[in-house]
């Protein structure tokens, strides 16, 4: 059943990535383009909080902790050792599960607000430790002197459209590498977990295990998606680690619903048009995005892929599998 479902979410992602990777083709739109980069790498990092936050039931307000370890891991292999562009990128993958194991393994033994203000304090502290170790960071101007992009399989990264098609790529195979584990017995023990762990535990789960497991997975991937912000940028800067870059995650699971796997990318794609948008009508950036996100929280409860859900299951009397 696991298999068969995977496989056709396998073709619906072949699918997907075949329109995306069209797009520069028949848009000379720069505009769309870096659209596309930003959400590739925002939907992975909302994705992998949603990870913790509907399907583990850990609400971290700390997540980009990893975003901008992966920024800064990648950005600084990059800048001293100049590596092929796959081993740094592995490299700066590992660095952040290893940053979230360390994290993870305080955390997860804490419950509700204990755990999420924790996370927090992780974060605050990764951030003060970049403003301050300037030598090797740039402190508050972040990475200095650019990012070296060689060529990798043919493509240009320097070239916008050639970094679109990578980071596409990249993300949508991390989504669909999220999704099979999250459908795999693994992603089944932690919705346990989350529901009731005390069962879990007399049925010889462990708990500390898996949660820790599910902090490392959401932290690496959460890293992609800070290693696609970086070489869009050509750089790293404080704010990827920043408070707010991990309040605007939870504005995307939130606004895409945190019980649909589908639903942080679409809260993704949703804030970013909004965003940008708003910048361009308005001067009161922030009050009119905080309408907007207060209008979510009221009319959309628990975002607007759950309401799309309910809606067609109570049309249909048909059960859909998130």
């Amino acid at each position: 059943m696991i298999a068969g479902s995977f496989s056709r979410e396998a073709l619906i992602a072949a699918i997907v990535l075949a329109v995306l990777i069209l797009i520069p083709i028949f848009s000379d739109s720069s505009a769309a383009v870096d659209f596309g980069i930003r959400l590739a790498a925002f939907a992975v990092f909302a994705t992998s909080l949603n990870m913790l936050v509907g399907f583990g039931g850990m609400v971290s307000f700390g997540h980009a902790l990893y975003f901008g370890a992966g920024a800064y891991s990648f950005g600084l292999i990059m800048q001293h050792f100049q590596l092929p562009i796959p081993l740094a990128f592995v490299l700066a993958v590992c660095f952040c599960a290893t940053v979230a194991a360390v994290v993870g393994a305080i955390c997860v033994r804490l419950k509700e607000i204990y755990f999420a203000f924790l996370t927090l304090a992780f974060q605050m502290l990764f951030h003060s430790i970049i403003i301050s170790w300037t030598s090797l960071t740039g402190g508050d101007q972040g990475l200095m002197g650019g990012l070296p992009r060689p060529p990798f399989l043919g493509l240009d990264l320097v070239n916008p459209t050639d970094l679109y098609w990578f980071a596409v790529v990249v993300g949508v195979g991390s989504l669909l590498a999220m999704r099979y584990i999250l459908q795999s017995p693994f992603g089944y023990t932690l919705r346990m977990v989350r529901d009731n762990p005390d069962r879990a535990k007399f049925l010889g789960v462990n708990v500390w295990r898996v949660k820790l497991l599910a902090f490392v997975l959401a932290g690496g991937f959460a890293g992609v998606g800070g290693i696609i912000m970086a070489l869009l940028v050509s750089g790293a800067f404080p704010e990827f680690t920043y408070w707010t870059m991990s309040g605007e995650a939870v504005f995307m699971v939130l606004m895409g619903g945190v019980n649909t796997f589908i639903g942080p990318v679409l809260g993704a794609a949703l804030l970013l048009g909004f965003n940008d948008v708003i910048t361009r009508v308005t001067e009161h950036h922030g009050l009119a995005l905080g309408a907007i996100i207060l209008l979510f929280a009221l009319v959309f409860k628990h975002g607007i892929t759950d309401f799309i859900v309910q809606g067609w299951q109570r049309i249909t009397g048909k059960k859909v599998q998130s």
